[in-house]
């Protein structure tokens, strides 16, 4: 029988460090969308979802534009979705 790996609890940033963090994030994507290229209604998203022990750091948040964004969580292809050379942030 396998033994399925206990998930590890989350920490999650207090709320002035995270909102520092988010505008760090922006700040680097250059107030633009990386999925399209807008500069409205920007977001920043998780690559790796912290349900899946995703960090709040900034190697692991994107920009994106609440579109943008939205598709990303209604695909399927998560990963396929977002361009390659991200995902080695």
């Amino acid at each position: 029988m396998t033994r399925m790996r206990q998930k590890q609890p989350r920490r999650q940033l207090a709320q002035d460090a995270y909102r520092e963090l988010w505008m760090k994030v922006l700040k680097r994507d250059g107030w633009r969308c990386q999925g399209c290229g807008v500069l409205t209604n920007l977001q920043v998203h998780h690559v790796k979802p912290r349900s899946s022990l995703g960090d709040d750091a900034e190697t692991n948040l994107i920009t994106l534009c609440v579109n943008c964004h939205q598709n990303i969580h209604r695909s399927r292809r998560k990963k396929n979705w977002v361009p390659a050379e991200l995902w080695w942030r």
